[in-house]
């Protein structure tokens, strides 16, 4: 290695010059991914933590032993503020979550929010619409998606990533308009996030989807539904209905194999219960079982 480094004195500075035969540092970095046994954590699961002290929060998920984050707020702090936190945490931010209004009004804004976060993916989770979402609304969606998404990978090098929320099953052809919006999107641009729950609750096998559709998703919320509760395509249940992994109605093992098979780079644990505390440390250990 040092026969591939040169050094030279300028006022009494010393520089390194790198020959093109040692590897670009930056390059030879290892991509931050999370896995099954390993998992991130969506910052909603925390959210009633984040609005009242950011790093402390911080301090319970690192605790935990997670460090990969999906934001879905800034909590009144700018990126950079919110990166520079993370960062002395030793924390990094794959994912940022936005509205869709912000989305596709604001998409440099929102971009330029991401880069400083440090996230690889922009995120959106749900699409603008009222009672049952409509196949003109699901092509609107796929329109904007595709137009914004070649915006993020070609001007910022970001990844777009949609995640469903249940509605979007609704039965069209032989299929539903979920399947509409993965099959009509381009793979070069967009990419999906599955809900695993959202996926379960409108009566959609989530393991299926993953082995359907495969490479299309790069992530995963994991959840799992209190067992005995109804689904619906609503997009709605209540918030408590979130249980500890492995204790509701979903086949994790099942998932979690057609996910690893499908390649997916990162596993967020969403809690949206009232008992994130006791709960997400149990989801953990459940997880560790998946190595």
């Amino acid at each position: 290695m040092l026969s591939q480094i040169k050094k030279i004195i300028i006022a009494g500075n010393l520089f390194i010059l790198c020959s093109p035969l040692m590897p670009d540092i930056a390059s030879a970095q290892s991509v931050h991914e999370s896995s099954a046994a390993n998992p991130g954590v969506v910052s909603y699961t925390y959210r009633k933590y984040f609005e009242k002290d950011i790093p402390s929060t911080l301090d319970i998920i690192k605790g935990n032993g997670i460090t990969d984050i999906e934001f879905s707020n800034l909590f009144g702090k700018s990126a950079a503020e919110l990166r520079k936190m993370i960062d002395e945490k030793g924390i990094y931010c794959s994912s940022f979550g936005v509205g869709y209004d912000d989305l596709v009004n604001k998409t440099a804004e929102v971009a330029q929010n991401a880069k400083t976060l440090g996230a690889s993916y922009v995120r959106v989770a749900g699409i603008p619409h009222k009672g049952t979402l409509t196949l003109e609304q699901a092509q609107k969606a796929i329109d904007d998606f595709n137009r914004v998404g070649k915006i993020l990978k070609e001007q910022y090098g970001l990844g777009f990533i949609y995640h469903n929320h249940g509605f979007e099953f609704q039965p069209y052809g032989n299929g539903t308009l979920y399947d509409l919006i993965v099959t009509r999107t381009d793979p070069n641009y967009v990419s999906f996030e599955m809900d695993i729950l959202w996926a379960f609750f409108p009566g959609q096998d989530p393991a299926g989807l993953l082995r359907t559709y495969g490479s299309r998703y790069k992530a995963l919320h994991l959840k799992d539904l209190r067992k005995g509760v109804k689904g619906d395509l609503s997009g709605g249940t209540s918030a408590d209905n979130d249980v500890v992994l492995g204790t509701g109605q979903i086949d994790l093992p099942a998932v979690l194999k057609a996910a690893r098979a499908a390649g997916i780079r990162h596993y967020y644990i969403e809690d949206e219960s009232n008992a994130v505390m006791e709960q997400v440390p149990q989801s953990i250990a459940y997880l560790k079982k998946f190595k």
